[in-house]
């Protein structure tokens, strides 16, 4: 049997790419992938047989990109990226909110293949998608002007960010400091990493710490811009 999906209308009729402001170059490229069906056919081939529905937010604004690897099956239905426990989790790594995670003013999620790429016969999470990112991640990258710090999620995004200097998550992410201070490689957060954070101390005891005092300078970087901006409109 298939595993079931919401009983409610086409899940790709309503959006899960959100992008402020809604027009401009970043726009025009999400338009794009709001309506890519590049990979209809390999989906409806998987044990969900789902529709394509990409999810991603973000904004010109944005200091901050989270790239992950792929939406789930909750994502999917919901939309909303990292709306799951792993979601709660990587947000008590960074030291944000909810509200804070959700502004694409403040936080921009953009991962790897922006839709659920179904589950195989085990109903295990297939891998993202290589075409999605070959197709729409160079462009959307550089209407981003302005990032300053990247979070890659998972050995996907590791990869395509990082090239040759990418080996396994683990050395990855203990090498951390080779990639300061603009990106900081992290394992994903999903419940089935608990034993690897048991068995690596060193995450949470030196990599969090810089995690969150560097996210923590660059929200509060953009906040004094925009109040900066704020105040020269008003002159």
């Amino acid at each position: 049997m298939k595993p079931s999906l919401p009983d409610e209308a086409d899940p790709s009729a309503r959006t899960g790419v959100v992008i402020v402001p809604e027009e401009g170059a970043l726009a025009e490229i999400a338009a794009r992938i709001a309506a890519c069906r590049l990979c209809a056919d390999r989906f409806a081939t998987t044990a969900t047989a789902h529709m394509p529905r990409p999810v991603l937010r973000a904004s010109p604004t944005a200091p901050i990109l989270v790239a992950g690897q792929a939406p789930g099956m909750r994502v999917h239905r919901s939309g909303l990226p990292f709306d799951d426990p792993s979601g709660e989790r990587l947000r008590a790594w960074m030291g944000i909110d909810r509200v804070t995670f959700y502004d694409p003013q403040r936080i921009a999620v953009v991962p790897m293949a922006f839709c659920f790429p179904g589950y195989d016969a085990r109903k295990a999470d297939l891998p993202p998608p290589p075409l999605c990112a070959r197709s729409w991640r160079a462009p959307l990258l550089a209407a981003l002007p302005g990032v300053r710090l990247t979070l890659l999620v998972g050995g996907h995004a590791q990869k395509w960010h990082l090239g040759r200097r990418a080996r396994s998550v683990t050395d990855t992410v203990r090498a951390w400091r080779d990639f300061a201070p603009d990106i900081i490689p992290l394992p994903h957060p999903s419940w089935r990493n608990t034993g690897w954070l048991r068995r690596n101390p060193w995450f949470e005891a030196e990599l969090l710490p810089h995690l969150r005092a560097r996210v923590a300078e660059e929200l509060a970087r953009a906040g004094r811009a925009s109040s900066s901006s704020g105040r020269d409109s008003t002159t």
